[in-house]
């Protein structure tokens, strides 16, 4: 489990408890009396909910990877791999971090030429996974 979730879960978690804590600190059953049940929950239903939100941004944010501007691909690793221009491109933005559909996206090309490209990629570079790939690249000079 990455760090960040096992952190937002114990930051959640920790709310809860809070909250208890706090209600049964300020003796909720007597609130209870003046205020209705169903106005109590909707309290604790719009705290979590406000947690949840903040927790699910935090974790979907996407984060940018800039490369070195001044890197060059290393050409003679290129030709000996037969990576063509459009699979370097593919693969710079598997470096990114952008999936197959962003990808193809970006590039205004179908999903299955991504697939095709990165297919015929993990051949070349002799890779099984994405991470692979990228670690074999990184070590020949392809991507920064």
């Amino acid at each position: 489990m990455r760090s960040s979730v096992r952190n937002t879960i114990l930051l959640y978690g920790s709310a809860m408890a809070a909250l208890f804590t706090g209600l049964k600190l300020v003796e909720y059953r007597f609130l209870v009396k003046d205020l209705s049940l169903e106005i109590l929950l909707g309290v604790v239903a719009l705290v979590f909910a406000a947690v949840g939100v903040w927790a699910g941004r935090r974790l979907s944010r996407q984060r940018i990877i800039t490369g070195d501007p001044d890197f060059r691909p290393n050409q003679q690793e290129l030709d000996r791999l037969h990576i063509s221009r459009r699979e370097l491109e593919v693969l710079e933005m598997m470096a990114r971090g952008l999936s197959n559909k962003e990808i193809a996206d970006t590039l205004y090309i179908s999903l299955s030429t991504v697939k095709t490209h990165t297919s015929n990629l993990f051949q070349k570079l002799e890779a099984g996974r994405r991470t692979q790939a990228l670690r074999r690249a990184r070590e020949l000079g392809l991507i920064p």
